[in-house]
Formats: structure tokens, C-alpha cells, sequence
């Protein structure tokens, strides 16, 4: 059973080893979107793979629409050149259920793969003639937050990015300069209007796009590399889209390759790239998935909707984002990754069987936060939060771990945490000091910031930008420590650059104070105190 067979006869086994196959004329397929291109997508990872890809194939399964959509790759030409062209576009969908089941879809959806490099001059030619043609409608993006960023950790220009600014259109080596210069090409050839949509898992992702975009027409204009036709043309022609998209989608897993190899799917090649991309002709993911989307496409769009995914306006989707980062998803990792750290687990499903872990969550969720849950409408905060507790987070199918989750934590508690308290002190009836999970989280991470764990052992912390500048404050307490913490804690306490909030203003720094004392009083104080603080 090999993807590129399904060219040829189809094997009866397909069909007997549960393998859901395309159901519509994928040559027809092929032909209309060669001609007439609606969607380019740019990122060609697992989550596309997994999730809008797969969300497409549904709509041509059920024969309302007739194209495909077309990826293009910036970053790791060898995810092109290795997972995506000797399958012809063809990818396995590997559906994790928490319930232990599995369902096993070919994806035929992606029907044109593209490097998106000037040094591959055949397929940018390809790309630009795409651009160029009135019937693009939307191309789409998964390149990650820092896809966007022209600028390094310190505030400098990126290589490239100036030079880029100052050349004009034409041979970009930054995505945003060439996907700005493909543009131009389009208003070159008559100026239809476009939607450039991300779908990257952060913020206001729409003004991120925009922002990396609009640097570099900005700049071709004020050089005069540019017309102010084409400026105009790109304020009032061409849509930056919000989204908010939530699906868990892994690297390839191991276990999930054993399984195909005994149905006698025989494409299972893990590729490391020499970037060190991790993928397959495989994609392995979770069950639930959530893709909301501004519904601003000045010249149409795909009928995204008939499978699920949700249109809506700008305020929705940043009401949907808020739901999930404050109170329902976001929050219950970062207290796992915290503790699950601290208690020697390696796995998010393992730590959903501790009973102290999981009720941390289930309480802090349903009874603290869905207190000042921001409600977007299109989606029930309850409902969102009961998939996340009951099916998402217990999936032993999905290998995620706290010390991945762990990663960055002082830049995610101010919205995951922060953004709680200040409702608290907003709403009325409501006082931050009524809380009590909430900072026993923040507490937590005071205690995972001392790197030993609830047995007294060292274990090694995640990558942290602010990591050696928070644990220099309690460098000179261990285990055991029966002081005063007041003078090692309050300036953390009080940086609301990490919190969000001055947690005394906010009458919260004591508590964390007197948990944090509690967590770190010697060995086996970790779980003793969050059996003394869980219903």
C-alpha cells in the first residue's frame, strides 16, 4: 500500500484496513486549480497537513466545490522536495482519538507543491504566475510567530531585510519581501483584490502579517521603487485577516508508524531535514481542532465553512482567542508544565491520571476562570473546556511533554494568568484575593524556578528568555528554607512585565509568598500542599 498507487488500480486492502480514501476526480481537481487558483498556502508543516488541507478534502469529498489548494515552503525547501513531491501532494491523515481509536484519511487536497525561493526559478515563476492571476482569492499562512518578525531578538534588521528594502520587488530573500514583490506582480497584471490570511497560533495574527508586509511596500515607496498606486492598491485592495486556530499535531510519531507498517502502508519514512524539520509522508494529530477566521476576503474565498471551519467578525475572533488563551486551554498546560516538571513527569496524558494534577486544573478552570471567561459566541466556553479536560489533554495518543510546554513560561504568564487577576479586580462583586489556584500556579513556577524537584533532585529547566534573571531571585533559598522569602520574592512579585499586574497592588503577592514557603519546605512539600489547597 503505497500513496503513489492510488494513481493506478486501487488495492481492495485500502478499503479493508479502514483507509479513507478521495472520493472525487482528483485529475479534474488538478486541472480546474492549474487554471484557476483560488488558495496558495504558505508553510508546509504538519498542522496544514492536519488541519486546513484535511478540512478541504472534506468539502471535495462531498462534491460542492472542485479545487485544490497549492503550498509553497520558504523556510525548509527539503519538506517540498522530500514529503510533498515524490507523493504528488498525497499525505495520510492519522486521527488520534483519546477513546484509543484511529482513523486513517489520504489527503489529496494539496494538488500543486512549490519551494518558495527565487533559487528555484521554475517554481517561483509558477508562484508568481499564481499572484498574478485575477482568480487567487486567498493565500494563507503557517510559518510560525517568528515567520513575520524582520527583526532579532535585539531589535536588528534580520539579514536580508534591508537590502531587500532598499532593491525594491524582485529576488527577496525574506518571505515578507517576497510575498510584498509577488504582490506587486498581481497589481502589475490588474490589481484583483486578495486576502493574506495567517493561521499561525498567535494574537492579532492578521496585523503580524501586515506589519512584516507593509515594512517592505512602505519603504519601495518612499525610495520610489514603487508607485503610490501600488501602496493604495495594498491598503484598500489586498485584507490582512485575524484567526485563531487550536489543533494538536505533533511530529510524526514512532508508535503511529509501527501501526501503519502493519496494515502494510509501506510510506512511512520519518525525514529530519537538515533544518531539523520533523515530518513524514505521515501526519499524526489530535481529534478536536478550532480554525475561526475574520470573514474579510475582498475577492471570495473557499467554502471553508462547509467543513466546519468558522467565519466570523474581527471581535469574535479575538474574543475566541481570549476564551482559549486565558481561561480554557492555555492556563491548565502551563500549570501541568509547571508541576509536571517538578513531580518527574514526561508526559502531558500521564499527568491527567494524577489525581492532585488533574483536579488543579478541572478547579482552576471550571471555577476560577470561567468566572471572567470572555464568551466569543460562536463557541461555549464550557463545551471548549470540557473537550480540552475530557478528551484533549487525557489523549495518550498525543506525546506531549510539560518540558516542552514549560518553554518561555515568563512570557506566557501575563495573558495566560495576568489578564485573570485584572478581570477579577475590574468586575464588580469580584477581588482577586478570593483566588486561590491561580496562585498556587504562580507559586509554583516561583518553586520550579529553584531546579529541583519535589524530591530534592536537580532536574533541567526549559529554555527561558528571562530564565537566569527570575531564578536569581530565589538563588539563595533551598529546600527546607524556613525564612523570610519577602526579600528574594517581592521584586518578581512586583514586575508586572511577568505577571501582568503588581501581585501586591493586586493582593495577591503575600499568598504567593506564603505558597510559595509551603512548596518549598523540604521534600514531598510540593505534593503535600497541593493536596492541602485541592477540593
Amino acid at each position: 500500500m503505497k500513496l503513489l498507487d492510488l494513481q493506478k488500480t486501487v488495492s481492495p486492502e485500502w478499503e479493508k484496513k479502514g483507509y479513507q480514501l478521495p472520493s472525487y476526480d482528483r485529475e479534474a481537481v488538478k486541472k480546474a486549480t492549474k487554471e484557476e487558483p483560488a488558495w496558495v498556502h504558505f508553510g508546509a508543516g504538519n498542522i496544514f497537513r492536519a488541519f486546513p488541507a484535511a478540512k478541504l478534502q472534506e468539502i471535495l469529498d462531498s462534491g460542492s466545490y472542485g479545487k485544490g489548494v497549492v503550498v509553497a515552503e520558504s523556510f525548509d525547501h527539503e519538506i517540498i522536495t522530500k514529503a510533498y513531491q515524490p507523493y504528488d501532494g498525497l499525505s495520510l491523515s492519522v486521527v488520534l482519538k483519546a477513546d484509543g481509536t484511529i482513523e486513517k484519511i489520504v489527503v489529496g487536497s494539496v494538488v500543486e507543491s512549490l519551494v518558495a525561493d527565487p533559487s528555484f526559478p521554475d517554481d517561483y515563476a509558477r508562484l508568481t504566475e499564481i499572484f498574478e492571476n485575477p482568480s487567487l482569492q486567498m493565500v494563507s499562512f503557517t510559518i510560525t510567530e517568528k515567520g513575520y518578525s524582520l527583526v532579532n531578538g535585539k531589535g536588528e534588521k534580520l539579514p536580508g531585510v534591508e537590502e531587500g528594502m532598499t532593491a525594491g520587488p524582485g529576488a527577496q530573500s525574506h518571505l515578507m519581501g517576497r510575498i510584498a514583490s509577488l504582490c506587486y506582480s498581481r497589481f502589475k497584471k490588474g490589481g484583483a483584490p486578495l486576502a493574506l490570511a495567517s493561521m499561525d497560533n498567535c494574537s492579532h495574527n492578521g496585523d503580524k502579517l501586515k506589519a512584516g508586509v507593509m515594512a517592505f511596500v512602505d519603504a519601495w515607496r518612499a525610495a520610489g521603487r514603487v508607485e503610490e498606486d501600488f501602496a493604495r492598491y495594498m491598503q484598500e485592495k489586498v485584507s490582512f485577516p485575524w484567526s485563531m486556530i487550536d489543533k494538536i499535531t505533533p511530529r510524526p510519531d514512532g508508535k503511529v508508524k509501527e501501526m501503519l507498517v502493519q496494515d502494510g502502508f509501506e510510506d512511512t519514512e520519518l525525514i529530519v531535514t537538515s533544518r531539523n524539520t520533523y515530518t513524514a509522508p505521515f501526519v499524526n494529530s489530535e481529534e478536536t481542532g478550532y480554525l475561526v477566521i475574520e470573514d474579510d476576503f475582498p475577492n471570495g474565498r473557499p467554502p471553508l465553512e462547509k467543513a466546519g471551519i468558522l467565519f466570523t467578525d474581527r471581535e469574535t475572533v479575538d474574543k475566541v482567542e481570549k476564551m482559549k488563551v486565558c481561561t480554557c486551554l492555555n492556563p491548565l498546560h502551563t500549570a501541568l508544565a509547571v508541576y509536571g516538571c517538578m513531580l518527574g513527569y514526561t508526559s502531558i496524558h500521564d499527568e491527567m491520571e494524577d489525581r492532585e494534577l488533574s483536579a488543579l486544573i478541572e478547579t482552576m478552570c471550571y471555577r476560577e476562570g470561567m468566572t471572567v471567561v470572555v464568551n466569543p459566541g460562536v463557541i461555549d466556553p464550557r463545551e471548549f473546556a470540557d473537550a480540552v479536560l475530557k478528551l484533549r489533554l487525557p489523549n495518550p495518543f498525543m506525546p506531549d511533554t510539560p518540558q516542552r510546554i514549560a518553554c518561555d513560561t515568563s512570557q506566557k504568564l501575563p495573558i495566560r494568568f495576568g489578564e485573570t487577576i485584572k478581570a477579577y479586580q475590574a468586575q464588580a462583586g469580584l477581588d482577586p484575593k478570593d483566588l486561590t489556584l491561580v496562585p498556587l500556579v504562580l507559586a509554583g513556577w516561583c518553586r520550579y524556578l529553584m531546579g529541583v524537584d519535589d524530591e530534592g533532585k536537580p532536574f533541567e529547566q526549559s529554555p527561558d528568555p528571562r530564565l537566569a534573571e527570575c531564578r536569581a531571585h530565589v538563588q539563595g533559598i533551598a529546600l527546607g528554607h524556613t525564612g523570610d522569602v519577602h526579600g528574594a520574592l517581592e521584586p518578581l512579585l512586583s514586575d508586572s512585565s511577568i505577571f501582568a499586574v503588581n501581585l501586591y497592588e493586586a493582593g495577591l503577592g503575600e499568598k504567593v509568598e506564603g505558597m510559595f514557603a509551603e512548596l518549598a519546605a523540604g521534600p514531598g512539600a510540593i505534593r503535600a500542599t497541593l493536596k492541602k489547597y485541592l477540593p
